[in-house]
């Protein structure tokens, strides 16, 4: 199970909208001041925060966990240096208007899910390179859980604000032929 599973009986849109802005400010703050950030020092002083699209519950979803019980081996090619090595381990499917679907990949060495995705706002809306979320495992995953995917999570990789990263670009199996107006997008 994911920590972010929840059944949608229980969804509190105001704490929901306050949470998501809590994060935003939060991530904003590291993005001013931590010395890890991806904005370079000299930028630092200047950066008023990112930009995001409006918080939508829309782009929240739940989506059906199809597990692979032996993970493929997938090659991500990255924006710079030799492509990286991660696992499918599972499938999640979705209803956002249609069906979709997205791999969910792990690295050996993390325990959590890693979901790279392009839209039809890449490169556009929001950055070339795509957009990415990560969620959090309790435990195995099984065929019959369900997990929320929310969208207004997604984020650029650190790329997109720093040459001196190399990120992963998302497989062409995690290209969604719709526009996901949700999440961090481009000034």
């Amino acid at each position: 199970m994911t920590d972010t599973e929840a059944a949608e009986d229980e969804f509190d849109p105001e704490a929901w909208r306050e949470q998501l802005e809590s994060h935003r400010e939060e991530k904003d703050e590291f993005f001013a001041e931590h010395p890890q950030s991806p904005i370079p020092p000299e930028d630092r002083e200047g950066f008023s925060g990112l930009e995001y699209f409006d918080p939508d519950p829309d782009y929240r979803v739940v989506a059906s966990v199809e597990v692979h019980e032996n993970p493929g081996p997938v090659e991500m090619d990255v924006t710079a240096g030799a492509p990286q090595r991660y696992l499918r381990v599972a499938t999640l499917h979705f209803k956002l208007g249609e069906e979709y679907e997205l791999a969910a990949y792990s690295r050996e060495d993390h325990e959590g899910l890693f979901v790279p995705f392009r839209d039809k706002t890449t490169g556009q809306q929001t950055d070339e390179h795509g957009r990415y979320m990560e969620f959090e495992v309790e435990g195995e995953l099984a065929d019959t859980d369900e997990m929320v995917v929310d969208f207004n999570l997604a984020y650029s990789p650190f790329c997109a604000y720093s040459e001196t990263f190399a990120c992963p670009l998302p497989p062409e199996e995690n290209w969604l032929d719709t526009e996901i107006l949700a999440g961090e997008r481009t000034r």
